[in-house]
């Protein structure tokens, strides 16, 4: 099946062309519009091929939609100036998620949406809820925030399912977007910069539920006090309503999926199957049988005993615990750019340190809580330093984990956690 022409006739524009942008820019002018693009990086635009670069303010004529790449903000901390042109041009501001869901639609398939967020875990269960869709035979293509952007994915059959990562991001600038069947996993702050406070990115991610009706359903995680408030809410929406927890959750054996949080995971991936009609057998085989994800307590080397974590994913002190909790005893090694609240939320896990080696632009900072409750560490700035410390410290005092759970952001070091956990993983391996 290939898309029809639909969106001929139609103008957008395209602004920031990374992961999502430019499949954008090309996949709407493929389906039939006048695509005009544009990024504030020279670079960025200097590889930008097959596009027609120009910013939104000197195009002349209408423009139907203005497609802003997820990382731009239209809103808070400052809005970019296309998002400023385009709302004094009354020109819609979408994410290409949407416009997915308009192409599809408008191809006449009736594919049905899964929509998957939360602050922690929306990969894993992204990732999950596909290879149980894989093993039960039903079509379906799994990206946006995860992998593929939502443009770059095929047109699927009537029985096929498109299986979408939401960040709160994509989530402010969906209009028409309905996710048959959603699930919402937890709620800890972050990205508050963005959403201005916790209400506001509570408020976002609740879009994920956005136009459900009697046939959809929500599903949604009780683990935590804003999730819980959040289930409360969706009682008084027309959608089916279940509840999940990774606590008591009945998991088959999964090697890649450990602790409690992988559990509730699990239990979210299971309950959006079965509203998409999987049977129990094949849910049990795709939990027992998913192979994992890379940088999410991910072990990349064994060295005389001695297990090397990546957990590179772990940009906030909400994921972090959750890696964290799932061994007794460990070398840390975690650093970056802090989040709002730092790391005191960890302290429940720091006795199980029996030493942090910290690196990045905020080490010193979390140097300063470990500290304060009497916690052996150092800060050695990069990984290159880290990694061999750790491991040495770790064959010295027979501690057999060198858990890296950054807690933090990445964008100090590298371009992203993904870059930070392959070096990880490179040393991780070279250390013995």
């Amino acid at each position: 099946m290939n898309f029809q022409n639909v969106f001929t006739g139609m103008r957008f524009a395209v602004v920031g062309l990374g992961k999502a942008g430019l499949p954008a820019a090309h996949a709407l002018r493929a389906m039939g519009a006048e695509v005009f693009a544009w990024d504030d990086n020279p670079q960025t635009r200097a590889v930008a091929v097959d596009v027609t670069l120009m910013p939104p303010h000197d195009i002349q004529g209408r423009l139907d939609a203005l497609v802003l790449s997820p990382g731009i903000p239209h809103l808070l901390p400052q809005p970019h100036p296309a998002a400023i042109w385009a709302r004094d041009h009354n020109v819609p501001i979408l994410t290409d998620a949407e416009c997915l869901y308009r192409a599809v639609r408008g191809s006449f398939s009736s594919a049905k949406f899964a929509g998957i967020t939360g602050t922690n875990g929306k990969s894993t269960t992204t990732a999950l809820l596909a290879h149980i869709l894989d093993l039960a035979d039903i079509p379906n293509a799994a990206g946006a925030n995860l992998g593929p952007a939502a443009l770059a994915l095929p047109l699927l059959p009537d029985n096929g399912v498109y299986v979408l990562e939401m960040s709160s991001y994509m989530l402010e600038r969906i209009a028409s977007l309905r996710f048959d069947v959603a699930a919402m996993l937890n709620l800890s702050p972050d990205h508050l910069d963005r959403h201005g406070d916790m209400d506001g990115y509570a408020a976002a991610k609740r879009e994920i539920f956005a136009r459900q009706d009697t046939g959809c359903t929500a599903i949604i995680g009780i683990d935590d006090a804003p999730s819980r408030a959040m289930a409360a809410w969706l009682d008084d929406q027309p959608a089916r309503v279940e509840r999940i927890s990774g606590q008591g959750f009945q998991m088959p054996a999964a090697r890649a999926l450990p602790g409690t949080h992988n559990a509730q995971n699990a239990a979210a991936a299971a309950a959006m199957a079965r509203a998409l009609g999987v049977a129990a057998p094949i849910i049990a085989a795709g939990i027992a049988s998913f192979p994992g994800l890379a940088h999410r307590q991910q072990e990349v080397a064994r060295h005389a005993g001695i297990r090397f974590i990546n957990d590179s994913k772990a940009t906030n002190a909400d994921a972090a615990s959750r890696a964290m909790s799932c061994y007794d005893r460990f070398v840390w090694i975690a650093g970056g750019v802090v989040k709002s609240g730092g790391i005191e939320t960890l302290a429940p896990y720091f006795p199980r340190i029996e030493k942090a080696f910290l690196i990045g632009r905020d080490g010193h900072l979390l140097a300063d809580t470990l500290n304060q409750h009497g916690i052996a560490n150092q800060y050695v700035e990069t990984l290159e330093q880290a990694v061999p410390r750790a491991f040495t410290h770790a064959a010295h005092h027979g501690v057999a984990t060198v858990l890296f759970s950054p807690a933090c952001a990445s964008f100090d070091q590298f371009a992203n956690f993904e870059v930070r956990g392959d070096l990880f993983a490179q040393l991780a391996r070279a250390a013995g």
